[in-house]
């Protein structure tokens, strides 16, 4: 997303609907169980697992109810009959999107996935029909003022894959999954404290919107899906210009 904000505009937006703690801690609760489940309960260990702790911790989550959570996934087979479930889809006008689910029941989530898809002008598509769009990646914005060389002086030995310029005049410094942690460390142990970050789907390609109307098209179809029980994110090609995202802010 290099020279844009968008990946910033949609995470503050978004920040906007955290007063709903109960959903978001029930959702970032699960990830940390079956992060912890999959890849061990230690952090350093387990890259998908220290991006669910930060992510917890940036949502004002207590570390007593984070490691409770990490304990369990670790510790017993709780949580076993969860199924991970990725979702390929297209909204208003062909926009690409990915749901990502954790479910124990495919037939409850896919037929509230399609239900949303098809009540704001989207379709439920096959595997791998937008899939190949997205990459995993870290992502972590700095404060205004970081220079550039800042920024790769404190990172270099965690190895970011590219540092990028967003359109606010901040940075973001983009990671391997595997290297998000280190990045992370690299940056707090230089003194430089990220305005946000974390790790998810990005699209290598943008489909631009500048019609306000199809903006708030595309927001409801992600605002419905995000609030499925069984959802834990989803993502979206969609390009917002900040005249559409300042527009699409009430």
């Amino acid at each position: 997303m290099a020279g844009h904000s968008k990946w910033a505009n949609i995470k503050h937006r978004k920040a906007a609907q955290d007063a709903k703690r109960g959903k978001i801690f029930t959702k970032l609760i699960r990830e940390l169980t079956v992060a912890a489940r999959q890849g061990g309960g230690e952090p350093d260990d387990n890259p998908r697992l220290r991006a669910a702790i930060d992510k917890a911790l940036a949502s004002n989550m207590t570390k007593d109810t984070i490691q409770r959570a990490v304990d369990r996934g670790a510790g017993s087979g709780d949580g076993d009959d969860m199924e991970e479930v990725v979702y390929e889809g297209y909204g208003p006008e062909g926009v690409a999107m990915l749901v990502e689910a954790m479910t124990d029941n495919r037939n409850r989530t896919v037929s509230a996935v399609r239900h949303a898809f098809g009540k704001h002008g989207g379709n439920l598509g096959t595997a791998g029909s937008v899939a190949f769009m997205f990459h995993k990646q870290g992502r972590l914005i700095l404060p205004q003022g970081i220079s550039e060389e800042a920024a790769m002086e404190a990172t270099l030995a965690a190895e970011p894959e590219d540092i990028e310029a967003l359109g606010d005049g901040r940075l973001e410094v983009v990671t391997s999954p595997q290297a998000f942690g280190a990045v992370k460390d690299a940056l707090v142990a230089a003194g430089i404290e990220p305005d946000a970050s974390d790790v998810g789907l990005y699209p290598d390609n943008h489909a631009p919107i500048d019609d306000i109307e199809l903006g708030r098209r595309i927001l409801k179809l992600v605002d419905m899906l995000e609030e499925l029980d069984d959802v834990q994110n989803v993502y979206t090609n969609a390009d917002f210009s900040d005249a559409i995202m300042d527009e699409l802010k009430e």
